[in-house]
């Protein structure tokens, strides 16, 4: 069969690589081509388009970059047509995929998500489209399935979280062989995830590190996207005590004893590795102004909104600063609240469904074709 997978963010580009290993496996004559990233590549199929091609932050960016976009979508539409696929796969990335979706299911393509659009964050009535356009649809996460098969009276698959697939199948970290290839020292890690784009790299990293000299008895690192060139980094590596590792987040979370993490897919993987963490997010003004009236959610963070409370601290906007930034740091580094977070996290890993969600999907996506 030919698969014609799109994901167009890091995360997608990890969730992509592992259903391609599990479609390879039950569909050995599978054919793929894809729009992902460097481990979507490491799996096999063809690239089209790397994700760091198709990545903008917030409203405002999109608006900005709006002609690199529908470029993008003229192109993936005649790929489409050149490869003649029994079906495309789309992984999350909605603005994009939900035009190819309807474009798609009006030539007659078997059209599947595999990672629901947020629309129970923002956007509720794509689900007008996503029932005219989406043949299947593969949740995972638990609240998803309430929300679309009892709100919406949308059939979806629950499949769990590949994430926990993700970590769980790692090669586990050699710690004293990480600390010594990456220049550090035997003092706790405080690890800083700050996103994958520039734009965000570039203001949650200033906030992050103000931070840095009043925590002498830890060593910060900072982990380096994927898409982003070391040299980018440089500019916010000027203090002797913050590191740079670059591609190694899973590496860096193993040996971490505290995070502070951009929100995002990376809140919930600093949870699954059982690092205590402080979630931060600062926007662009005029993209979280248009979000703040759109968007209905108490939480931004994946943990809070699973568990439906907060467990860990969320610091927004005018809350992200130097002072609560410190002051929540602290917070998780005193034992009795770290021992009450972990309890979180592993109720959390309990909600998620346990392991084989990249397999599950595979076989359902195949069964479908077959």
């Amino acid at each position: 069969m030919r698969y014609y997978i799109i994901a167009g963010e890091a995360s997608g580009d990890l969730h992509g690589s592992n259903l391609m290993k599990q479609l390879y496996k039950a569909d050995p004559q599978a054919d793929i081509r894809f729009w992902g990233g460097d481990l979507m590549q490491a799996a096999g199929g063809t690239l089209v388009k790397h994700y760091r091609d198709l990545a903008f932050m917030g409203f405002a960016e999109v608006v900005a970059n709006l002609g690199t976009i529908l470029k993008n979508i003229k192109l993936c539409k005649e790929d489409i047509l050149a490869f003649k696929p029994d079906v495309i796969v789309f992984i999350d990335y909605p603005g994009f995929n939900m035009r190819i979706a309807k474009w798609a299911k009006e030539l007659g393509i078997k059209t599947h998500y595999y990672i629901s659009p947020q629309i129970w964050a923002w956007k509720e009535n794509r689900i007008k489209a996503i029932k005219r356009d989406v043949d299947k649809m593969y949740i995972i996460l638990p609240f998803e399935k309430e929300f679309y098969e009892q709100k919406h009276n949308f059939a979806v698959e629950f499949v769990g979280h590949p994430l926990i697939d993700a970590i769980h199948n790692r090669t586990p970290t050699d710690k004293e062989a990480f600390i010594k290839e990456n220049g550090l020292d035997h003092r706790p890690v405080i690890a800083l995830l700050p996103g994958s784009r520039k734009q965000e790299i570039a203001k949650m990293l200033e906030l992050m590190l103000s931070v840095v000299d009043d925590f002498p008895d830890y060593q910060f690192v900072i982990a380096g996207a994927p898409a982003q060139e070391y040299d980018f980094y440089k500019q916010f590596l000027t203090n002797p005590r913050v590191h740079f590792v670059n591609n190694k987040t899973y590496d860096l979370l193993s040996v971490a004893h505290a995070a502070l993490v951009t929100s995002g897919t990376a809140t919930l993987e600093t949870a699954l590795f059982k690092v205590p963490e402080v979630v931060c997010y600062r926007g662009s003004w005029i993209s979280y102004q248009i979000a703040k009236r759109v968007i209905t959610l108490k939480y931004i963070s994946l943990v809070n909104l699973i568990m439906d409370k907060e467990v860990v601290k969320e610091l927004i906007q005018s809350e992200l600063n130097k002072k609560n930034i410190q002051a929540e740091l602290l917070k998780i580094l005193a034992p009795d609240t770290r021992q009450n977070l972990l309890k979180q996290y592993d109720l959390l890993e309990e909600k998620l469904g346990g392991a084989g969600a990249s397999s599950r999907v595979a076989q359902l996506i195949v069964k479908d074709l077959t």
